[in-house]
């Protein structure tokens, strides 16, 4: 990535540290700051390929954290599946080069997520209903993805919904976001989008993204995560409305 300048460079290992962080305090978060951050400064697709070793290494390590991870698997497979499926049938239109229309897609998957977060009340699935909800949800979380790079819409509010333990839950959205990145990187390189220059930049920013976890768990006992997370929910929204009003002019 020999053309990448030395201040775009700082900004992007600036923004996998401060996504490290919010991932470390809430344990989730880090694909979609850095998604909101980068496609604000280069093309959604650039900032995909940038996200990709990064999210990648720090889900894996949420994911295999977990105590359940047998339990998880055979309960959420379906969802899986279908994620990998509309991920790279939505991978289309964040690989066709039209940025404005992936950036107001990406700034539209911010105000989704940060609003319905923020507002809506929590629900709860019935048992009954996830064998044909779950690869409903998967699915249309693979397109969203595919799209826009953003995992977590609405899969999140889904897995959420499901009455997981703690750690089970942490443990679940790590499995959801890490097969979000493989599918990702696989729709990418399908539709010759992959961006392989930008490789070295990726696995470098795997150094800034663990230190803003590490510092994130850290500082996790000492501030209330809850209004951590309602701060970090209105700068998404703002950046979303920001990202969707530019793709408009």
């Amino acid at each position: 990535m020999s053309d990448v300048s030395i201040s775009l460079l700082a900004a992007v290992f600036a923004t996998f540290f401060v996504a490290g962080l919010v991932k470390g305090v809430t344990g989730m978060g880090l694909p979609t700051v850095a998604m909101g951050v980068l496609g604000a400064l280069i093309s959604p697709v650039a900032a995909a390929s940038l996200l990709l070793v990064p999210s990648f290494v720090t889900n894996v390590w949420q994911l295999l954290a977990g105590p359940s991870l047998g339990a998880v698997l055979r309960r959420l497979w379906p969802m899986m599946a279908a994620v990998v499926v509309g991920t790279l049938l939505g991978s289309t239109w964040i690989a066709s080069g039209d940025t404005r229309l992936t950036t107001a897609m990406l700034g539209g998957a911010l105000i989704v997520y940060a609003s319905t977060t923020l507002l809506a009340r929590p629900i709860s699935i019935s048992v009954r209903a996830e064998p044909w909800l779950s690869p409903l949800i998967g699915g249309l979380t693979g397109i969203v993805t595919g799209a826009t790079g953003v995992f977590v819409i609405p899969a999140v509010p889904y897995i959420q919904s499901l009455g997981l333990a703690k750690d089970d839950l942490v443990q679940a959205l790590g499995l959801s976001f890490t097969v979000s990145t493989i599918a990702l990187a696989i729709g990418l390189g399908a539709h010759g989008a992959f961006q392989t220059d930008h490789l070295t930049v990726s696995a470098l920013s795997t150094l800034p993204a663990l230190g803003g976890m590490w510092a994130g768990q850290a500082v996790r006992s000492r501030i209330s995560p809850t209004a951590f997370r309602r701060g970090f929910l209105v700068c998404l929204l703002l950046l979303g409305c920001e990202m969707a009003m530019k793709s408009l002019l």
